[in-house]
């Protein structure tokens, strides 16, 4: 996993944990051939988790495809996952409902 210059911790991660869940920065690839998760790519405000989807980005249906894909990978549902920055912009920040330090060891052995 890439770390950011003078990140520190879950920060260095590409996620944060929150009060009742964790913040997660990811990348997103709308209207994709290969669906799923790309790995963790290296940004300016530090590593994201790249997410393809086959959706395109109109109507919300790319950010729609994305939180079920996350909610798939992480156990959750997906109405336990929202946009919060970035909802018309590839790069984006999710918050994810739940108890941080699970989603935190989820997040971190993804594939």
């Amino acid at each position: 996993m890439a770390a950011g210059g003078g990140l520190s911790g879950e920060e260095a991660a590409g996620w944060r944990a929150i009060s009742g869940g964790v913040e997660l920065r990811v990348r997103a690839q709308p209207k994709s051939r290969r669906p799923g998760v790309q790995g963790w790519v290296a940004a300016v405000d530090g590593p994201r988790l790249k997410l393809a989807v086959a959706e395109a980005p109109e109507d919300g249906r790319a950010n729609k495809a994305i939180c079920t894909l996350l909610a798939g990978l992480l156990h959750v549902a997906p109405s336990a996952i929202a946009v919060v920055r970035g909802a018309a912009s590839r790069e984006k920040t999710l918050r994810i409902g739940g108890d941080p330090e699970l989603l935190g060891d989820r997040l971190e052995n993804l594939p």
